[in-house]
């Protein structure tokens, strides 16, 4: 039985406990130079989600650059979908996602040595930052994409180089990037054999726990108040064990990080929480870093590395698109109704990005599929609150329910912002 059918057979409702989990029921006290203002009409709207509802930024870089088709010299981002950075995608990007991840794959971003593309990544990081968007650098450390100078040099010299890169980029885009992928896949890591690389060279050496602390030691020297993440897409036992022996090591992780790339069929409900309990119990913030579900044909289960499915043409498809939208709601559903996450990205809003899948919620020509509605009907629906219109009671109080977040009350032309940190009951005092 797929992962799909076997979902549907289980009993999960999770809406009531992402309103037990994401949401409190707020009073709101309204005062004017210390007197509460009785009888009167005010204003609440939500302004942002405490949840991170994040997206890959890679496909704007261009866009944030001001940079014509002529301008770029043949660069591209991994991941990058062909014609998915106009300015209408970016609109439909804003208008639905709160947090970015944008790409520092070594290879691409340092592709000769002393020559990083700093200024193009912290002008696109700006962009987003002054448009409200936290963003994550991905990744600092990983033996995929990685510098292919370092194979010109020693294994000490590819650990300085490592640990000098980390330095460099979290010192260059602190204050703009203050999260951070800081290692990526390390499971495989000393024992990938796809292609030689330094990274696994020195991985190889030193083994993970050592080469885990080297990178999270010079990450939290050089910005000791960036959050700092540990990601992996093996989601097996070997994963758990990494972790357990991290901490055991004494070595400081702030967030896990979990992929979960759908290529080859929806998870579940049933397998999604417990992956999500299985992590959880390290007592450890979750975030899942990279997911896709995708609205074409499912790709073969016989293939083991995603990487190795090639194909000329991987179109979406009505039946696909509606099947995306399913699965789409309820793993954000899902995701919502556990306590321990607390964001999650999706890897490309427009199709044609990693692998050319069709994994976008926008389709090739710009238009938005039934996923990216159905998606924004809840992030900007159901779990918003729009610009409400209450009375206050006789003390200066309203009272509402309103998802974790940032909101703003307006009374007599005068504003002022506050927030919903936790959930459950909530007194909130604003003096306008």
């Amino acid at each position: 039985m797929s992962s799909h059918l076997a979902s549907d057979s289980g009993a999960v409702a999770p809406d009531p406990l992402i309103r037990k989990h994401r949401t409190a029921a707020a009073t709101l006290t309204v005062t004017a130079n210390g007197t509460p203002l009785a009888g009167q009409e005010v204003v609440v709207a939500q302004r942002r989600h405490k949840f991170l509802f994040g997206c890959i930024g890679f496909d704007f870089i261009p866009l944030a650059n001001g940079e014509t088709t002529t301008d770029a010299d043949g660069r591209r981002s991994l991941g990058e979908a062909p014609a998915a950075g106009s300015q209408q995608v970016a609109d439909l990007w804003f208008d639905l996602f709160n947090f970015a991840t944008l790409p520092f794959y070594w290879g691409q971003f340092e592709p000769v040595r002393g020559r990083p593309h700093t200024e193009r990544l912290l002008t696109t990081a700006r962009w987003f930052a002054d448009r409200g968007v936290p963003v994550k650098g991905h990744p600092l450390a990983w033996h995929t994409e990685t510098a292919d100078w370092l194979m010109d040099l020693s294994n000490a010299e590819i650990a300085k180089a490592q640990v000098e890169r980390i330095r460099r980029d979290m010192t260059d885009f602190a204050g703009v990037i203050d999260m951070w992928d800081v290692i990526n896949e390390v499971v495989i890591m000393p024992i990938f054999d796809k292609y030689d690389n330094g990274i696994t060279r020195i991985c190889r050496e030193m083994g993970r726990i050592p080469m885990v602390r080297m990178v999270f030691d010079a990450a939290r020297e050089a910005n000791p108040h960036a959050t700092l993440l540990l990601n992996d897409f093996d989601m097996s036992a070997a994963y758990e064990c990494l972790i357990e022996g991290v901490l055991e090591a004494g070595i400081k992780i702030d967030v896990l990080g979990l992929q979960s790339h759908m290529h080859q069929g929806y998870w579940g409900e049933e397998k999604t929480l417990a992956t999500i309990d299985r992590f959880a119990r390290y007592g450890l913030p979750i975030h899942f870093t990279e997911t896709t579900i995708v609205s074409g044909h499912i790709m073969p289960e016989e293939i083991v590395d995603l990487n190795d499915y090639q194909i000329p043409e991987w179109p979406t498809t009505p039946e696909g698109e509606a099947r995306q939208a399913d699965e789409v709601v309820r793993h954000y559903k899902t995701l919502l109704s556990h306590p321990a996450v607390e964001a999650m990205t999706y890897w490309g809003l427009s199709d044609g990005g990693w692998l050319g899948a069709p994994g976008g919620f926008v389709r090739a020509d710009g238009t938005p599929k039934p996923s990216y509605d159905a998606l924004h009907s809840l992030v900007k629906g159901e779990w918003w609150l729009p610009p409400t219109t209450m009375v206050t009671d006789a003390d200066g109080r309203v009272r509402f329910d309103g998802f974790l977040g940032e909101y703003e009350v307006t009374a007599g032309g005068r504003s002022v912002t506050f927030t919903l940190d936790e959930p459950g009951n909530a007194e909130v005092p604003v003096s306008l």
